[in-house]
């Protein structure tokens, strides 16, 4: 604005100068410049007419490490060329989408693929597409909005865990792992050729019309040891700085047993203790996994409410037959109590922990190395405090038989869920 007024300053002055001293080159600047500056105007009015553009995003939703693509296509309709066009998606994603710089001769299109990595779970906008204009001197600008903003949902990363068991449910009639069996249950497995003594209501008539042959149905006992899932996000107990924090790795935890859980056929439930107690009710199948993924996507470390008082408010959901799988960084044992009243109901108890000391010690050295600095040692009484209390810890859930599996950062948690 300050240069628009400079250029109008000094356009006026050499006016006035050219009509009060009637010099021919005074008048072959005023002619020059309202010649530069008429053209730049009705160059930059012609930049956007007659133009067709738009953006299309490749998909909605994804998971930590996916690549978001999103295809954009600018169409000139008319005769008259585009010199200058900048295009550009404003984004709240962390990495961003790159803008363009592009030309468009007269009739002509472009189209190009952008491949934006997704780095951070959460809910991001993609705003509508803006496409700017204007002429080489810089006097005036053109900008249009095209289409309409969308929501991208991130969800949080999820690891093969091919080692995870989840521990036996004590119920007749079922079992926690597949197995065959001669009675008839929900779960058909396979069919195999009619042998003598098979009964005839076990017969899979489209199977045998298919074969050619009697084909008889085989049958799993059900399953047992469907899962609740307790995520501890108190914010006073969590460490660690981006992905490699604690906040990050219990919800990558939680993401990857209930995905597990539920490719094997398990009903999931999950509490989650962050800024408010949020809490799914057991349920199969693909929906409940995108009702999970999509809580987890939105949750953060800032709970206020201790690990003891989530599980007061969990446990009357818990049903016998299930499993409790409880995911927390906290190294206070006032909480075993409530979780080992679950075992004389018949509820299989599973606790994923968390090295605290080595996630503190993880991100000290990242924001020393991210400042050129060298490594400091931790304090030897903190380090053997936290030590003597994560001990203590274990050996209050080895009282009551409570699995433990121990998390600890830049390493895969299908290792360190194993068994």
């Amino acid at each position: 604005m300050i240069r628009r007024l400079q250029l109008l300053l000094l356009g006026a002055v050499v006016v006035v100068a050219a009509f009060s001293t009637g010099l021919a080159f005074l008048f072959y600047l005023v002619y020059l410049g309202l010649l530069v500056v008429g053209g730049s105007y009705v160059l930059t009015r012609l930049g956007l007419s007659d133009l067709e553009a738009g953006y299309a995003v490749s998909q909605l939703s994804g998971h930590v490490g996916d690549r978001l693509r999103v295809t954009y296509t600018l169409r000139n309709t008319s005769r008259v060329p585009k010199p200058w066009l900048e295009v550009h998606n404003p984004t709240s994603l962390p990495s961003g989408l790159p803008g363009r710089a592009i030309s468009l001769g007269s009739r002509t299109e472009r189209s190009w693929l952008v491949r934006t990595p997704l780095t951070r779970r959460g809910h991001f906008r993609v705003e509508p597409l803006q496409i700017r204009t204007g002429d080489p001197f810089g006097f005036f600008e053109s900008a249009a909005t095209v289409g309409n903003g969308v929501t991208v949902v991130v969800y949080p990363r999820v690891e093969a865990l091919p080692q995870w068991r989840l521990p036996a449910a004590n119920l007749d009639g079922s079992h926690a792992m597949r197995e065959r069996t001669l009675q008839t249950t929900p779960l058909v497995s396979t069919v195999r050729p009619w042998a003598p003594g098979d009964a005839f209501n076990r017969i899979h008539w489209k199977s045998t019309a298919r074969h050619g042959e009697i084909q008889v149905k085989e049958f799993d006992l059900e399953q047992t040891a469907d899962a609740w899932i307790v995520l501890d996000l108190e914010r006073s107990i969590q460490t660690g700085t981006g992905d490699e924090s604690t906040v990050e790795a219990a919800i990558r935890v939680a993401a990857s047993v209930a995905d597990k859980a539920i490719q094997e056929n398990r009903a999931v439930g999950i509490t989650i203790a962050g800024h408010r107690i949020a809490q799914l009710q057991p349920d199969r199948g693909g929906r409940q996994h995108l009702k999970i993924m999509q809580l987890l996507a939105a949750v953060d470390g800032d709970g206020t409410m201790p690990l003891t008082e989530t599980l007061i408010h969990a446990v009357p959901r818990i049903r016998r037959g299930m499993t409790a799988v409880v995911i927390t960084p906290s190294l206070e044992r006032t909480w075993v109590k409530p979780l080992s009243t679950l075992r004389a109901r018949g509820v299989a108890c599973v606790v994923v922990s968390f090295d605290v000391g080595a996630y503190a010690r993880h991100a000290r050295d990242l924001e020393l190395r991210r400042h050129a600095k060298p490594s400091v040692e931790e304090d030897p009484d903190e380090a053997a405090a936290r030590s003597q209390r994560m001990r203590a810890l274990r050996h209050a859930l080895a009282e009551f038989d409570i699995t433990t599996h121990l998390v600890s950062p830049a390493r895969p948690l299908g290792e360190l869920l194993a068994g």
